[in-house]
């Protein structure tokens, strides 16, 4: 019976543990975090400590499926964050082209630099890209208020 309890404690010990890692190890949240927060704020609202020096505020990014009839717009929002295909009906770009910003930079070293993910070692570049925007976008898809 003993058995039984210490072998609980250590699944629950494994499964907090996890719970902490996948947490740590969320790329959406924290490219979100280095991209896009100086802007659009930690929370999304469009607060964020470079916002007041710009001449169009940023947007609220926690309301996009509430602003398109509770729908997220995974293809806008895409073609937003890539922003390497002009889309005339967005208007005007004040938003950086994170499609470009997004290759990572052919490199001698083994190491990538800390922007880059241990993968673009081994993946084309444009998988890269498309990896890194599908990830900001779970997480923006995660912050929509209901």
């Amino acid at each position: 019976m003993a058995s039984v309890g210490a072998a609980l404690l250590v699944v629950a010990a494994i499964t907090i543990g996890g719970e902490a890692v996948a947490e740590e190890l969320d790329s959406g949240r924290a490219e979100y975090q280095s991209s896009c927060a100086p802007c659009h704020g930690k929370d999304g609202k469009g607060n964020g400590p470079v916002s007041a020096g710009l001449k169009v505020p940023p947007p609220d990014l926690t309301v996009l499926a509430k602003r398109n009839n509770g729908v997220f717009p995974f293809h806008a929002v895409y073609e937003v964050i890539d922003g390497r295909k002009a889309v005339i009906a967005h208007g005007t770009r004040d938003m950086p082209i994170w499609g470009d910003r997004y290759v990572p930079e052919p490199s001698k070293a083994l190491i990538p630099r800390p922007s880059e993910n241990i993968l673009s070692l081994f993946l084309d570049p444009e998988t890269v890209v498309r990896m890194r925007i599908l990830a900001v976008i779970d997480y923006l898809n995660r912050i929509q208020e209901k």
